[in-house]
């Protein structure tokens, strides 16, 4: 498609999960703006999970980045990864513009995990693909501390 371009030219981080043992509740990424890019994918990966714990995820959306009006994109929704089968397991959820509520206002998601029963090892990222302008790697987060090219 585009030969001479690098893949961090068209994919960039946008907000991120850092890999932290999670105690029972919700962790969210930062609020991201749609608008920036053409799609985003979420990932979260899974470490050792704790006897018993279940983890829930879901791309919410809202029409401020402070979070206004958040709810659910639907669609969005994991299945729910349990102990049993989940431990060291990855999974993505596309997002695209039409997911979204624009016609509500609705331009701002973040990914929200749910840690139920036990603390257990996770991280996550929500990665911005074709950026609307520039580089990907100008409209990432600021976490991000090197792009080799």
């Amino acid at each position: 498609m585009f030969g001479n371009l690098n893949p961090s030219d068209r994919a960039g981080i946008a907000a991120v999960i850092n890999p932290a043992q999670v105690a029972p509740g919700t962790v969210t990424t930062p609020w991201v703006d749609a608008r920036t890019f053409f799609a985003l994918l979420a990932i979260i990966s899974t470490g050792v999970l704790g006897a018993g714990a279940t983890i829930d995820a879901i791309v919410e959306q809202a029409t401020s980045d402070a979070g206004a009006g958040a709810k659910a994109v639907a669609g969005s929704a994991i299945g729910q990864i349990a102990k049993a089968t989940g431990d060291n397991k990855q999974v993505a959820i596309n997002v695209r513009p039409e997911d979204l509520d624009k016609n509500g206002g609705f331009k701002f998601v973040r990914l929200s995990i749910t840690v139920g029963g036990a603390a257990s090892f996770l991280s996550a990222l929500l990665v911005g693909f074709d950026p609307r302008y520039g580089a990907a790697g100008s409209n990432q987060s600021n976490t991000v501390a090197q792009t080799v090219r």
